[in-house]
């Protein structure tokens, strides 16, 4: 079984790897690498499997228009290695890094990925709290709260980190955050 810890010094070129090969382009793996140089790389785990890495979860500041008495994380990118998906390493960096995300203190954690993937973990359309984000992305743009009342107010705009910019977008201009995510949409929910 593989082991959910957090990222250290030494991991990177793997973490990169696995981007590599979980993703069609090296973008995601370049949006790690710039949020991990740029201190935004707030939680970062990995899967390992003995001396490998298996799969990598990150969470990113969030800004918020406008300015709301609250803090989120942005989920992404998410990747795990072809031959250990489907047996529940994504789940278990998504349930680790939302448990360290409720202890880092934040009240909520957004998504833009695959709704049928996401609403598993108890991610619920952002829309059905009146938030917004930057890219469009419909239901693929999805909030899990952390905390009760501490979603920012109705109206809200979400935005992720400036280094998503690098991502490929699509019609739905969203970026995609996790290999699930990456038939919906392709720009936020590889957040």
């Amino acid at each position: 079984m593989e082991l959910i810890r957090p990222v250290q010094t030494g991991d990177a070129a793997a973490v990169r790897q696995v981007h590599l090969t979980a993703f069609p382009t090296v973008a995601e793996a370049d949006v790690v690498e710039r949020l991990r140089g740029n201190g935004k790389a707030v939680i970062e785990l990995v899967a390992s499997d003995g001396d490998s890495v298996v799969g990598h979860i990150v969470f990113s500041p969030i800004a918020l228009e406008p300015l709301a008495g609250t803090v989120g994380l942005g989920l992404g990118p998410l990747a795990v290695m072809p031959d250990h998906e489907k047996h529940g390493v994504g789940r278990r960096l998504i349930q680790n890094g939302l448990a360290a995300c409720r202890e880092w203190g934040a009240g909520f954690v957004v998504v833009l990925g695959d709704p049928p993937y996401y609403t598993r973990f108890g991610f619920e359309p952002a829309a059905k709290h009146d938030l917004r984000s930057e890219y469009g992305a419909g239901d693929a743009f999805m909030v899990f709260k952390l905390e009760s009342g501490a979603l920012p107010p109705p109206g809200t705009l979400v935005k992720y980190a400036p280094e998503f910019s690098i991502l490929p977008s699509t019609p739905a201009t969203a970026p995609a955050v996790s290999r699930k995510a990456r038939r919906p949409a392709r720009r936020p929910d590889r957040l």
